[in-house]
């Protein structure tokens, strides 16, 4: 029998679903525990909580000055 063991941990995500960007934010202690604090309210990781929350505004200032939002494809809503 050939069988391969299970690794412990997460299931690695296929290429199509990996970030390849970063961006480094600076800010004050008491912002970051204020954006964990809130992100844990919502049950999401902090990283995730902050993507979707730039998303949000990013979304509406492009729409609001007509411009398109490159995140999303045309004709698709958020």
């Amino acid at each position: 029998m050939n069988a391969k063991k299970k690794r412990p941990g997460r299931p690695r995500k296929g290429s199509a679903a990996t970030k390849s960007e970063s961006v480094l934010l600076r800010m004050e202690k008491r912002e970051k525990e204020g954006f964990a604090a809130a992100a844990e309210l919502a049950g999401a990781p902090l990283s995730v909580w902050m993507r979707e929350r730039l998303r949000r505004a990013a979304k509406k200032e492009l729409e609001e000055a007509g411009k398109d939002v490159a995140f999303l494809p045309a004709g698709q809503l958020d």
